[in-house]
């Protein structure tokens, strides 16, 4: 980050906004890629808990610079998905968040991929044409819209209409893995891995095929991705009763070093839910 961004930052965070808006204006690309950097490489999961805030206000304030910038939307979009998910426990203030969040990612899509608005009210049919027409360039804001979209309809689990939106996000990332599968580590495999497994067979579920895309995933970061060891474990190991996959996956977990560039926050947090799984076993099982 360059010395002007930093001087930028600090007096944001001062509350001089009026001395850095301006230059802010020519550096927003990059410095928005390193903040989002700075954030998934801090292993201080309190750190970033506490000064998320700062980061989604900063974030606001840039996107009032550049209101119809596509990365701008989307790493927006998904900064306030993850907060929300990862440290929000109130259920209004965590779906409030979450609705911000997916307005930013459809305003992403809508600006940054061709006729890519309106993608939750149009008909499926149609959703699914222009989903065939994408390409590999349009992978980073569609992936985006999927994550933010999954998150939502998790905050939203008691509204029938928000679970019915379900279908489009998994034809959204089975698109993504057609175009480039090793995006994110992997990371639609997981999400897809989680689709097929939060329902056993018997109500429409299909935990194998979630296994395969649990495996697929692992592959693609050569295991670094722990969060996806730990999905697989509570999503599919459970779902299964085989606490031998299950206890296997998560000691992985916690005896893995989490420092990975692009990965370290989530891998501790990783660490984190495998202890917790581990130590509610014996209940489960």
């Amino acid at each position: 980050m360059s010395l002007v961004v930093r001087a930028c930052v600090s007096g944001i965070l001062l509350g001089a906004l009026s001395g850095c808006a301006s230059l802010i204006t020519s550096v927003t690309s990059g410095f928005a890629e390193d903040l989002s950097d700075a954030i998934l490489d801090n292993p201080d999961v309190a750190m970033v808990r506490d000064g998320a805030p700062a980061y989604l206000l900063l974030m606001d304030g840039l996107l009032a610079q550049a209101p119809e910038s596509a990365m701008l939307l989307s790493q927006a979009a998904q900064l306030n998905s993850a907060y929300a998910a990862a440290f929000v426990t109130e259920p209004q203030r965590s779906i409030a968040l979450q609705n911000k969040a997916l307005d930013l990612a459809q305003r992403a899509a809508c600006a940054g991929i061709r006729n890519g608005c309106d993608l939750r009210t149009r008909e499926f049919s149609s959703y699914e044409a222009w989903l065939a027409g994408l390409r590999a360039d349009d992978v980073p804001l569609l992936y985006g819209l999927g994550t933010t979209w999954a998150s939502w309809v998790q905050a939203n689990s008691d509204d029938f209409v928000a679970i019915a939106e379900l279908g489009r996000v998994k034809s959204l990332m089975s698109r993504v893995i057609e175009l480039d599968e090793t995006y994110d580590h992997g990371g639609a495999h997981m999400y897809m891995g989680v689709f097929e497994t939060l329902l056993g067979p018997s109500q429409g579920g299909r935990p194998e095929v979630g296994r395969q895309h649990f495996e697929r995933a692992l592959e693609i970061s050569s295991g670094m991705h722990l969060l996806t060891k730990v999905m697989f474990a509570d999503q599919y190991a459970r779902l299964v009763f085989d606490r031998e996959l299950h206890d296997h996956l998560l000691n992985e977990v916690i005896e893995s070093d989490p420092q990975v560039p692009g990965l370290t926050l989530m891998n501790v947090i990783a660490r984190q839910q495998a202890a917790e799984l581990l130590e509610s076993a014996d209940a489960y099982f």
